[in-house]
């Protein structure tokens, strides 16, 4: 029983420093709100990793918020979180071979993951490797039709490979959400 008593208290603490830690990130103290945390850390503790990796990115410390995301992804292999929140600093440091791998562990555990096949598509989309773009940026586009990002980034990455009907319709549909995108009205003046 008193090792429950311990316990709570032990949540307590840890309850307060994350509370202080939210309030120091909002007013920017990135460093300050690291330090409260770093005095109840535990190796074993996911939510701590977890957030200490997010503050070291604010902090610019890309290097120690891949080591804390790392630690929360090997305390929870399958968790998506950590691996969202790796791609934060790894892209920061230009590292997109680890992005890449990041997105597609995370669609192997879930493979309908609209914000990793996006972000996939438009990274091959920068690439110029639009058909690999396209599979992913379709798949985004019949899960969420009336998605105007997706819709607008599937619409360029088929007119890249030559598909103008499909531009133009795609092109259109974008312009539904966003009447005077100029994006959707640049790739239809380049269909004429």
């Amino acid at each position: 029983m008193l090792s429950l008593f311990v316990n709570a208290q032990d949540y307590t603490k840890l309850t307060k420093a994350f509370k202080e830690s939210y309030v120091k990130e909002k007013s920017g103290k990135y460093s300050d709100a690291i330090t409260v945390l770093k005095s109840y850390y535990d190796a074993d503790s996911y939510e701590i990793n977890l957030r200490l990796g997010w503050l070291s990115y604010l902090q610019g410390q890309f290097a120690e918020s891949m080591n804390f995301y790392n630690k929360a992804i090997t305390l929870m292999p399958y968790a998506i979180e950590p691996r969202f929140g790796l791609v934060l600093p790894a892209s920061s440091l230009g590292n997109w071979e680890m992005v890449i791998s990041q997105y597609n562990k995370i669609l192997a555990t879930d493979p309908n993951n609209t914000i990793a096949l996006y972000r996939l598509g438009v990274i091959l989309y920068d690439r110029k490797e639009y058909v690999q773009a396209s599979q992913y940026l379709e798949k985004v586009v019949n899960l969420y039709p009336f998605d105007y990002q997706s819709l607008v980034m599937l619409a360029w990455t088929n007119y890249r490979l030559g598909k103008t009907r499909e531009a133009k319709v795609l092109f259109n549909k974008s312009l539904l959400y966003y009447p005077d995108d100029a994006s959707a009205l640049e790739g239809l003046n380049l269909i004429k």
